[in-house]
C-alpha cells in the first residue's frame, strides 16, 4: 500500500516542507504556525478554500499547550497509554477551535481532519493522521464526538504499529505512522489498492 502511494504520490513535498519547517523553527510559535500552514492550506485544500483559520489563534494554541506538544513529540505511539488520553483530548479539542475557520463563507466550521495533520507534525511518531475515508474504514467517524474518535483511532493504530513494526521493508525516511498513513490513503482515500 505504502509502495502504491509513492508510485502515484512520488514527492509529497507539502509533507515535507512542513515537516521541516516545524522541526527547523521548534520553539518560534509564529514559524511553527507558519510551517503547519503549509499543510493544512493544501492538504486539507477543501475545509479551506473558502475561509482561512487564524495563524494568531494557531500561535496561541501552540504556546497555550507547549509542554503537552512537547512531551508528545518525543513519545513514540508504543507507549500511548490511558494516562496519556486527557493531554490527547486536551490537544485535539484546543487544535480543533484554533484550526476553526474564521472569515468566508464557510466560518465557524471546524476540521478534525486538519487537527489530526497538525497533530501528527508536531508528534510524528506519536498522533496518526486520518481523512474522512481512513476514519470511516476504521470505524471512528467522527461527525460527533470527535475527540473519543480520534483516541479510539490511536489506539487502532498503536495495534497496528506493534504489528508492523519489525517488517523488513518499512521506509527509514519517515515515522512508522507516516508509513501506514500512505498505505491507509492508498487504499481507502484513493483505491490504489
Amino acid at each position: 500500500g505504502y509502495e502504491s502511494f509513492r508510485a502515484n504520490e512520488p514527492r509529497d513535498a507539502m509533507y515535507k516542507v512542513a515537516s521541516f519547517l516545524v522541526s527547523y523553527y521548534w520553539r518560534n510559535y509564529t514559524e511553527m504556525a507558519n510551517g503547519l500552514g503549509v499543510l493544512l492550506l493544501t492538504w486539507n485544500q477543501a475545509c479551506y478554500r473558502y475561509g482561512s483559520f487564524s495563524f494568531d489563534y494557531l500561535e496561541q494554541c501552540l504556546e497555550d499547550n507547549w509542554q503537552t506538544i512537547e512531551s508528545f513529540r518525543e513519545s513514540s505511539i508504543s507507549s500511548l497509554s490511558e494516562s496519556d488520553e486527557s493531554g490527547v483530548a486536551v490537544l485535539f479539542t484546543e487544535f480543533l477551535e484554533a484550526l476553526r475557520i474564521t472569515e468566508g463563507t464557510s466560518r465557524g466550521r471546524k476540521s478534525p481532519v486538519a487537527v489530526a495533520k497538525a497533530l501528527h507534525l508536531l508528534a510524528p511518531d506519536f498522533l496518526p493522521l486520518w481523512d474522512e475515508k481512513i476514519a470511516q474504514a476504521y470505524q471512528c467517524r467522527y461527525g460527533k464526538k470527535p475527540v473519543d474518535k480520534y483516541l479510539l483511532f490511536c489506539n487502532k493504530m498503536q495495534v497496528i504499529v506493534e504489528a508492523v513494526r519489525n517488517y523488513d521493508n518499512n521506509p527509514k525516511d519517515v515515522t512508522i505512522l507516516k508509513v501506514i498513513d500512505e498505505y491507509n490513503y492508498a487504499k481507502y482515500t484513493k483505491k490504489w489498492v
